[in-house]
């Protein structure tokens, strides 16, 4: 009896240390997986907010297998690859768009200001806006709410209710067809050719509408999806003539973000109903006719450096300037907020509102705060069309030119 149990233990014993090697084998393969997918990642796609790259490892028994996305088709290969060579299992495996989509995976903004999140949910954080009759990449559909990239790469969610969806054929002809810009700080289109007449939509500095033609002193337009509205003239132009009138001079920018003062800090804002600092600088350029990127600390990696060596000395109007955490010994720089300097010492920003402040201490605007907290100083007005700033006539979004 005590040899029949000693057997049994012994065989226990083996089948333990047997399991046991099969589920260190498995766990080693797997994060060997994972360390070369987030290899990848950073190599792809470093920056969630412009390029989507997503994985989750589905664990099962004694294997596991891999579930994969993304819209950057050189991490889709390589993802491939590093999958066959390594016989992982895979579940859903995706090059975005989905093809689900269709055709459709293009759109343009419905609405005059709408949100973006950064999940199919309302309840998500507030990542950007965008403004009427941009032009969008589509890469995904979730319930009612679809994954959408605009034209300075940013990539979030929106609802169905926000965009019309286009085939890339309805898209380029829209982008062809006559347009007229909006260029009043905000107003209305009507249903007829009078200003007592019922609204069709609001309407903000920015959005764009197809042109149908004039009546008396409106233009007719059109929305994407279709609806019919009367533009005042005065309140609009038409958007070539808007596009080859931005003179990029330092004059206009300033003048530009003088509009928007008093206007309330909303986070993820980019539109005059609500600004974040960074949405401020990058619609006061938008309004020029140039495209920044989204956030703070993509706009500091843009544009040539200024000398911050003497103060403010070297600044010039138009420079934006970035603020935040001062890197240690066991801190990394961190830029966390923007604003444009008008000269003088002194900037504009979106810090509660739309207000301005100096850097130099005897003035009566000082800001101890930024100015402990002060960063970099980037000139953009040199930069047009490199280091990742480009007129809007040079976008592909709006040139439609999509690969």
């Amino acid at each position: 009896m005590k040899k029949f149990l000693f057997f049994i233990l012994a065989f226990l014993f083996t089948q333990a240390i047997i399991f046991s090697q099969k589920t260190n084998y498995k766990e080693q393969n797997m994060n060997g997986l994972i360390e070369r997918l987030d290899s990848l990642k950073a190599q792809f796609a470093p920056d969630k907010r412009t390029a989507i790259f997503e994985y989750k490892i589905n664990k099962g028994g004694e294997d596991f297998s891999l579930n994969f996305k993304t819209n950057v088709s050189q991490a889709f290969e390589s993802v491939k690859k590093l999958v066959d060579s390594s016989k992982v299992k895979t579940g859903s495996f995706e090059l975005l768009p989905s093809e689900k989509l269709g055709d459709s995976t293009f759109a343009l903004v419905n609405l005059s200001v709408i949100n973006l999140r950064t999940k199919p949910m309302y309840s998500a954080e507030m990542a950007s806006q965008a403004l009427l009759g941009t032009p969008m990449k589509v890469y995904e559909k979730k319930d009612d709410w679809f994954r959408v990239q605009t034209p300075d790469n940013y990539i979030a969610w929106t609802d169905a209710d926000a965009i019309q969806l286009l085939t890339k054929k309805e898209i380029q002809e829209w982008l062809k067809s006559p347009k007229i810009i909006f260029t009043a700080f905000c107003g209305f289109a009507y249903e007829n050719p009078s200003l007592d007449a019922p609204h069709v939509s609001d309407l903000t500095a920015g959005d764009i509408l197809r042109l149908t033609g004039k009546k008396g002193s409106f233009y007719t337009a059109a929305f994407p999806d279709g609806r019919k509205g009367f533009v005042p003239k005065e309140d609009a132009e038409k958007w070539e003539v808007w596009l080859n009138s931005r003179t990029l001079s330092v004059g206009d920018i300033i003048s530009t973000a003088f509009r928007f003062m008093g206007v309330p800090y909303l986070w993820g804002g980019t539109s005059p109903k609500g600004l974040d600092c960074s949405g401020f600088t990058k619609t006061v350029y938008y309004l020029n006719g140039i495209i920044l990127p989204r956030d703070a600390s993509q706009q500091v990696l843009t544009g040539d450096p200024v000398p911050t060596d003497s103060g403010y000395k070297k600044f010039q109007p138009g420079d934006l300037l970035f603020f935040g955490r001062h890197a240690n010994d066991s801190t990394k720089e961190k830029v966390t907020h923007v604003a444009l300097y008008i000269g003088g010492g002194k900037f504009i920003h979106a810090s509660g509102r739309v207000k301005v402040n100096s850097l130099e201490p005897t003035s009566p605007i000082f800001s101890e705060y930024r100015f402990k907290t002060f960063l970099h100083a980037r000139r953009i007005l040199s930069s047009i069309n490199k280091n990742g700033i480009f007129k809007i006539t040079k976008n592909k979004f709006y040139k439609g030119v999509f690969k």
